[in-house]
């Protein structure tokens, strides 16, 4: 089954720590991250006709994700079980100092993916291709696969959507640098997030990281700045907009909703400035629920919340 947006990567099945307040032995809450699973559910619950490439273990974890992905209409005809690799898991545990994140990610089957494994017909045949930088930093092979990826998209006229969503545990700062870097100069759309931005250019200011990666070759760049709002941009035009007024609780999957959000309305034909205000709308409400995947909204919540700012 064709999809108008396809994303590429590794979802991670989550184990997050609970404790009860008068026991000092904790337990587990089982639930789902991963940046391009929680892409694909973001996009799908605003309208998006959107499918998922990835590899799992024929193990439980990957189990529940086939049956979150046929919940949400998220097309997984491309997802491929293997019966030699694990999915990929992780652990938020809970202390004094906040929270920590312990990752089972070594060998898992969306890390051993090969370039030759990639849905070729498929990426041609999608209006756009979401990646992300991640599923570069897992293993040497992904990050090839991206780059093969990239290429197909681009002979093929398939926009290619990227976040430079930067974990230093993955890979050192250098590298990302270089690859995110060589990245943009083959992408349609850019996320990066200010703070990481920040780190991976050296640069300040949000207009000077703007210019450094329409130079670089990124057609159109969204730069996501947290509390101050976020700004897409051009060679040619420039839009900001500013945060809704909300009391946050969990940023898990901020950004990777907003992505999902302005790629849906942006492929559906929404111009810059419309998709902008339907990725901050969406953001906006996912922040205020826990969890990666039970906050993000639909589309009548974010037309709600959109109807809520104009009155």
């Amino acid at each position: 089954m064709s999809s108008e947006i396809l994303t590429f990567g590794e979802p991670m099945f989550e184990f997050s720590q609970i404790k009860e307040r008068d026991s000092a032995d904790a337990d587990f809450l089982s639930g789902f991250g991963g940046d391009v699973s929680n892409f694909a559910i973001a996009a799908a619950r605003q309208g998006a006709n959107v499918g998922i490439f990835t590899h799992l273990g024929a193990d439980a974890f990957g189990s529940e994700f086939l049956k979150l992905w046929q919940r949400e209409s998220v097309h997984s005809d491309l997802v491929v079980s293997s019966q030699t690799a694990h999915t990929g898991v992780y652990f938020i545990t809970h202390d004094e100092q906040g929270h920590h994140f312990s990752f089972l990610r070594k060998g898992s089957a969306a890390s051993l993916i090969q370039p030759h494994q990639l849905p070729i017909d498929a990426i041609k045949a999608a209006k756009l291709l979401h990646v992300t930088a991640i599923t570069q930093a897992i293993s040497a092979n992904s990050c090839d696969a991206v780059f093969e990826a990239l290429e197909v998209a681009r002979a093929n006229n398939t926009l290619v959507s990227y976040d430079t969503n930067l974990r230093l545990k993955l890979w050192s700062l250098q590298r990302a640098r270089g690859v995110i870097s060589e990245t943009i100069r083959h992408v349609d759309i850019c996320f990066p997030s200010l703070d990481e931005a920040q780190l991976l250019t050296g640069l300040n200011h949000p207009d000077e990281i703007i210019d450094y990666y329409l130079k670089l070759g990124a057609r159109i760049v969204v730069l996501k700045k947290g509390g101050e709002g976020a700004t897409v941009a051009t060679e040619s035009e420039r839009f900001s907009i500013l945060p809704h007024k909300v009391t946050p609780v969990d940023a898990t999957a901020a950004g990777d909703s907003f992505a999902g959000s302005f790629c849906t309305h942006y492929v559906r034909g929404a111009n810059l400035e419309e998709a902008l205000a339907y990725a901050n709308a969406t953001a906006s409400i996912t922040i205020t629920g826990y969890g990666a995947v039970a906050p993000l909204p639909t589309l009548a919540q974010v037309e709600a919340r959109l109807n809520e700012a104009k009155a």
